[in-house]
């Protein structure tokens, strides 16, 4: 009974004891708490590098170039001048947007029919509304379609005279070439009414010795 009142008038040092410990334990956390505070502040920071994807650029888009027209280039069509006597034709020169043979010839043959649609007082013996069916170019030649109205109209004056022009119109890049003349595809052999024989193929000599006297 004597000691169980000794331990209960003396609880202090118990008590003391106890919050010595709390205190010991609780400063100790703190501190290690601020200590790794403390590390993870001065911890210089790791920079970790962040791939940015690379973005191709878009190719500019530009206008598509015009297709080219040609080089404008000086050739020559005949135009007829009939005064009673030789024919006579009229070397007229023309500017024309083409660089091969074939279309330097069919852009000539072109200008030469637009002035004889266009004007009818045109020093041309060639029938109005007459269009060029087909141009080529060959080893053998130079080949000339034209439509039927070529071989309307005339006597044989102005029959020479278209011949005339059509002849040297399409020699106009090589004079002494040959020249095969057609109407509606078919070999052009006789022209007009009054049978004009038209020889094939034709060339420049050929037209002096036979049509001009």
């Amino acid at each position: 009974m004597t000691e169980q009142q000794q331990v209960n008038r003396n609880p202090w040092p118990v008590v003391a004891g106890i919050s010595a410990l709390v205190l010991a334990v609780g400063g100790g956390t703190a501190w290690w708490t601020w200590n790794s505070q403390r590390s993870i502040e001065s911890t210089p920071g790791i920079s970790i590098p962040v791939e940015t994807p690379q973005v191709s650029p878009s190719p500019s888009v530009s206008a598509s170039p015009s297709a080219p027209t040609g080089i404008e280039q000086t050739v020559q069509i005949y135009l007829f001048k009939d005064d009673g006597g030789e024919p006579q034709g009229l070397p007229v020169p023309v500017q024309v947007a083409a660089t091969e043979p074939t279309q330097l010839i069919s852009a000539a043959f072109d200008k030469l029919l637009t002035v004889t649609a266009t004007d009818p007082n045109a020093p041309t013996a060639i029938p109005q509304g007459t269009q060029l069916r087909g141009m080529k170019v060959d080893s053998d030649g130079i080949h000339v379609d034209l439509s039927a109205e070529f071989t309307t109209g005339g006597g044989s004056q102005m029959m020479i005279g278209r011949l005339q022009q059509v002849l040297y119109t399409a020699t106009a890049l090589e004079p002494d070439a040959k020249v095969w003349i057609s109407v509606e595809g078919k070999p052009l052999t006789l022209l007009g009414g009054e049978g004009l024989e038209v020889p094939q193929p034709l060339t420049r000599q050929v037209f002096k010795s036979e049509f001009m006297f």
